[in-house]
């Protein structure tokens, strides 16, 4: 759940009390929020920000056409990029930002003393 609420210690009691029960925690920040995340954006891109909808049950009409779109012909997602070539591409990106950040300028001085 991406949450903290199964960490504290009135779950972990309550779990431990139910050893029937086989809890599967999935990791902060796991890659399967970055899939769902990127599925809303296909809907976002494909659907929603190049349609006109003049009313809700438009709006929702064309999201439920893109939903059966797409479990008609379902497709994984799969990361396509290696670690290497990801870390390349961040460093290109701070390289250009801190090119591109100005000079700082001295703050002024705000009393004979310096201060």
């Amino acid at each position: 759940d991406n949450s903290a609420t199964h960490k504290t210690k009135l779950i972990r009691d309550w779990l431990a009390r139910r050893p029937h029960y086989h809890v599967h925690f999935t990791p902060t920040s796991a890659s399967w929020i970055n899939q769902v995340e990127r599925w809303f954006g296909l809907l976002t891109e494909r659907a929603i920000r190049r349609g006109v909808h003049c009313s809700v049950d438009e709006l929702e009409r064309d999201i439920r056409a893109f939903i059966e779109a797409t479990n008609a012909d379902p497709k994984p997602f799969r990361w396509v990029k290696s670690a290497d070539a990801i870390l390349a591409s961040v460093k290109r990106f701070c390289l250009r930002t801190l090119e591109a950040a100005p000079e700082p300028t001295p703050l002024p001085r705000t009393s004979d003393a310096g201060h």
